[in-house]
């Protein structure tokens, strides 16, 4: 049932109510006010008064085939700009749908808000059509989850969902619109803009990190988190070139350090290099700076002790709530990125201690060696060559993956170079590539953009290559296909050697799928066919997908199938 949408002539004929608007004009006003220029989701009765706002205003609205990958754009938005991404779905199924992009967001500390159509509000409660609450289904996995009973609030509300979404440790809000709160006339006016607030450092804990700092030589920065930009990057970098001082990033974050300066030293991602493993133990300084060391880049919570993590530790982080959450630091710091690189440039500067230049080039040798060469795989079609054509891409392009064993080729040996290329999800969810891919290509059209999925991850939301090809976002999506879930196939093989179940997969030809949505195909079965197909695709300046046909064996870089189930089987 749809309560009728009352339109500007309804107020223009009540005397009391000449300036008032509905809910859903309000909201979409709101959106305005906040420099929103495009929003993504899937078109439900639930909000259609938000959609006829939109039809009238400068907002582009991104149709979008499933509600996950309308929320893992928006999460890919608001991790290129820093500024809320947002998704508009209905709701039950469509929030339920969605609910993968909040997870996302909230485990990669991403600003983000999801709007979701909530039925009338005499009617909650009751079990209505496709009814949830939607406080309890994210209030723990939103930083905020509510609902809009008063279309007069809209303004405040909103304006205070942009804060939540952005101060402190970023995440995900989520706001519920009852579908007669939209249609419902109100004479409110808009709230104010005020940007968000940044935490700033204690000038007396900076001097005291100035002092560990000055004699320290054996330190190490590890950057992670969110909430950062070009500019704290590129001045926090050469400040650690200045002072000799080697740089890893946490899972997933390497674009937080050009991979050409001679101060990086590699990622903790899974798998990482032993050698950097190493040097954190052997510091005598560790400056955590924006991340929190979760499960991932701690090694499964072993690299540092807990709570007392074993050696000088320093966490910067802009959310309380994660100063002293797991390790108990010798010094923590409240602080956003930015608000510290701007205050370290001026207090940090200190002489450089003649053993840490030795320091910093045996870090450095470490990740060359690590990652300069690829080893040949399995097959005909030799991983080295993919890598080899993402390394000559621009150093602006854009990355985007999922989740699986091909995206380690890319983690452990491309060479990020610039501050927003990497668009990966720190929670390792399945299917983000493409669509992620599509929303950094529609959001910075001028940018090489590719995705990188296995065969299983781009099914996740393979569907979103129609709205690429609707929306004209000239993506190229690189499908690496070995007829499997390979990451669960390598577990499966060292835990329950010989014995696979669930984890094949039958595919289909994947660049005949792309032609059929609109966009254009190659597939890749040989040696020396990488290169042309992918130069073709880049060249087609449409929607593109190169498919890839992996030997299965090739499951790691260093590691086969059958190699991993024969040392199982033996114990070795």
């Amino acid at each position: 049932m749809m309560t009728k949408i009352a339109t500007p002539s309804d107020a223009e004929n009540n005397g009391s109510q000449a300036n008032a608007r509905t809910g859903a004009r309000l909201l979409v006003a709101a959106l305005e006010a906040q420099g929103v220029e495009m929003v993504f989701g899937v078109p439900g009765e639930s909000y259609l008064p938000v959609l006829d706002a939109l039809h009238d205003s400068g907002i582009r609205f991104i149709t979008c085939r499933q509600e996950g990958g309308a929320a893992i754009m928006a999460e890919a938005q608001g991790k290129l700009t820093g500024r809320p991404g947002i998704c508009f779905v209905t709701r039950g199924p469509g929030a339920t749908n969605a609910s993968a992009g909040i997870h996302i967001a909230q485990q990669d500390a991403t600003p983000m808000i999801l709007f979701v159509g909530q039925v009338a509000r005499d009617m909650r409660q009751r079990g209505a059509f496709q009814e949830v609450d939607y406080s309890a289904v994210f209030g723990s996995m939103a930083k905020w989850a509510f609902e809009i009973d008063n279309p007069a609030r809209i303004p405040e509300l909103v304006a205070r969902a942009f804060r939540v979404a952005c101060q402190g440790r970023p995440g995900p809000v989520v706001i519920a619109l009852p579908e007669d709160m939209l249609a419902e006339l109100t004479a409110a006016g808009d709230a104010p803009v005020v940007p968000a607030v940044e935490a700033f450092p204690d000038p007396a804990a900076m001097g005291e990190l100035a002092r560990l700092l000055a004699t320290a030589e054996r330190p190490l920065v590890i950057l992670g988190g969110s909430g950062w930009t070009a500019e704290t990057a590129s001045a926090f970098t050469a400040f650690a070139e200045a002072h000799q001082i080697p740089l890893a990033v946490e899972f997933r974050r390497q674009m937080l350090v050009n991979a050409m300066s001679e101060t990086y030293a590699g990622d903790l991602g899974f798998g990482a290099n032993p050698a950097l493993l190493a040097r954190v133990k052997q510091s005598d300084l560790v400056l955590l700076l924006g991340g929190t060391m979760g499960e991932v880049p701690s090694q499964g919570y072993d690299l540092l002790g807990i709570p007392d993590p074993g050696l000088p530790l320093v966490h910067v982080h802009p959310g309380p709530e994660e100063l002293g959450r797991v390790y108990q630091a010798a010094l923590s710091i409240q602080a956003s990125p930015p608000a510290f690189v701007r205050a370290a440039l001026s207090v940090l500067a200190h002489p450089v201690p003649a053993a840490r230049a030795a320091w910093r080039e045996g870090a450095r040798a470490a990740y060359r060696a690590w990652t300069d060469t690829v080893p040949a795989n399995p097959g005909p079609v030799q991983m080295a060559e993919v890598v080899a054509a993402l390394r000559a891409l621009p150093p602006d392009a854009v990355m985007c993956n999922g989740a699986g064993n091909y995206a380690i080729w890319l983690h452990r040996f491309h060479r990020y170079q610039a501050f927003g290329t990497q668009l990966a999800p720190t929670s390792g969810s399945m299917g983000y590539g493409l669509p992620a891919a599509v929303g950094a290509k529609l959001q910075q059209p001028d940018r090489t953009v590719v995705a990188l999925a296995g065969d299983g991850c781009f099914l996740m939301h393979g569907q979103e290559f129609a709205t690429a090809v609707q929306h004209r976002a000239a993506i190229v999506a690189v499908v690496i296909d070995n007829g499997m879930y390979g990451t669960i196939r390598m577990h499966q093989e060292r835990e329950f050697p010989g014995r696979v179940l669930g984890t094949q997969l039958y595919s289909p030809d994947f660049a005949a799928l792309a032609r059929a949505y609109g966009g254009v195909g190659f597939t890749v079965e040989k040696a020396g066919e990488f290169q042309a197909a992918f130069d073709a695709a880049l060249a087609s300046g449409r929607p593109a997908l190169v498919h890839v046909r992996l030997d299965p064996e090739a499951i790691t870089p260093t590691s086969t199938l059958s190699g991993i189930r024969a040392k199982a089987l033996t114990g070795t």
